[in-house]
């Protein structure tokens, strides 16, 4: 019997990083790392924490009962990113739910520090130290990143202090890992373990190019196996300044479902090929509907950056706070187009979409319909798929349904059909053919 390997993601409570000595030459001489490390180390801080178990993870109610609450400690890895400040970038899972937060510094320096704000979905914190003379590390650009290059991980593996390993970038842009809530990663191969959570990833300049979170292993074993994943410094600079001017974020809504390109789409639908996102779907209702954004629109930059795949759209427009202004430049028939808009507050919208009267046909996928049934020819429009909210579902129309006559009027056609429902938009009597039921009929209201 072959016994299989389960693999699975441990998000680590902190953050070390640097385990394969892979040596960026800066020139033929200089072979070490040390000259970018020297700059860097003081900006990477361990983080320690302490609090009580939230009641939902409590192991046993009959504990709490008693009047006796257990305590958690752990630790993790910080990013100091503003020397003035004193603002040090974390992940959210090591200081959610702390009490009491202990920072300490490159040399030895131990510091109280309060939490400015935490986003669970990109699991990006922000804490605060007060003390002068700290070392920032300057954020670099994340998005000029590529396969192959170099990169460093500092952090506190294990609790063992200013750990550094180090790596190449393997793979950008990874999601639908089940890490976090809004994925985007950076996979790399520079070692990172429990305790590294919160480190920094950092180029051969110098500069913060991610956030380390995660890693891939296994389950018997429960080591690295090179396989480690960072948050993008510019997602997390992004959420950082959210977090330090309101203390939250406020994720908004645009209203489109966007899907990778294909070549087998590309050529099926004359598409450009290696360029941009196909907007399958835009919501009703949604900024990008009031818009004028349209299915089998092609998303090709998003506030001026060229995109070439479907998360990179829902990334760079998920990172921005609600109301904020929108550009999109989209390519349809052959032409490029300019769409200026904002991007919805999103309680906001579910509520106002909860509490506005839906349209007699909203939530109806349709189609035209010809065909021979029981030996008759029938012209109309068939019901494909319902949403479970529509006012057709919970007026009883069915899946199947071929719609022959609205209002008592004859219906050939899904246009016929809408222009009939606007002349009757508050209740409209429908004929259905079903199956082998036969003529039905079902009220619209």
């Amino acid at each position: 019997m072959k016994l299989l390997k389960v693999i699975f993601l441990t998000v680590f409570f902190c953050f070390n990083v640097f385990a394969q000595a892979v040596p960026m030459v800066t020139d033929t001489k200089e072979t070490s790392l040390a000259p970018v490390l020297k700059k860097v180390l003081p900006a990477v801080v361990n983080i320690a924490v302490r609090g009580e178990l939230p009641p939902m993870i409590m192991p046993d109610k009959r504990v709490r009962d008693l009047g006796i609450i257990p305590k958690f400690e752990g630790i993790g890895s910080g990013v100091i990113v503003d020397a003035d400040k004193g603002y040090i970038l974390t992940n959210a899972h090591v200081v959610k739910d702390a009490q009491a937060i202990t920072v300490t510094l490159n040399d030895g320096g131990r510091l109280r520090a309060k939490v400015i704000g935490y986003d669970i979905p990109s699991d990006i914190a922000v804490i605060q130290v007060k003390v002068k003379r700290l070392t920032a590390i300057p954020f670099g650009d994340s998005d000029k990143l590529k396969v192959g290059d170099f990169v460093a991980a500092i952090g506190n593996p294990f609790g063992l202090q200013h750990t550094v390993t180090s790596g190449v970038i393997s793979a950008l842009e990874r999601t639908h890992l089940g890490i976090e809530g809004h994925e985007n990663f950076i996979q790399t191969d520079a070692s990172v373990n429990p305790g590294n959570s919160g480190g920094a990833l950092v180029n051969m300049q110098g500069e913060l190019v991610g956030i380390n979170t995660a890693a891939l292993s296994t389950v018997r074993v429960g080591g690295n196996i090179g396989l480690n994943f960072a948050i993008p410094s510019n997602m997390a600079k992004s959420v950082m300044d959210q977090l330090v001017q309101y203390g939250n974020v406020k994720r908004g809504i645009f209203g489109i479902m966007v899907q990778d390109i294909t070549p087998a789409l590309a050529e099926t639908m004359k598409l450009p090929q290696n360029e941009g996102a196909l907007v399958s779907k835009v919501l009703p209702g949604t900024p990008a509907d009031k818009a004028g954004v349209k299915a089998k629109d092609i998303v090709v930059k998003v506030m001026g950056k060229p995109i070439h795949s479907a998360a990179q759209v829902t990334n760079v427009i998920g990172l921005l706070r609600a109301g904020s202004k929108l550009n999109l430049q989209i390519w349809r028939d052959s032409r490029t187009l300019d769409i200026n808009s904002e991007v919805a507050d999103l309680d906001a919208m579910k509520q106002q979409m909860e509490n506005a009267p839906k349209a007699l046909l909203w939530g109806l996928e349709l189609n035209n319909f010809d065909q021979l049934l029981n030996n008759e020819s029938i012209k109309g429009v068939v019901v494909l798929d319902m949403d479970d909210t529509s006012v057709a579902y919970s007026s009883g129309l069915h899946p199947g349904d071929v719609i022959v006559a609205a209002a008592n009027q004859s219906v050939h056609n899904i246009e016929e059909l809408q222009k009939i429902v606007q002349q009757h938009p508050d209740q409209v009597l429908l004929e259905v053919r079903r199956g082998l039921n036969g003529v039905m009929f079902v009220v619209l209201d």
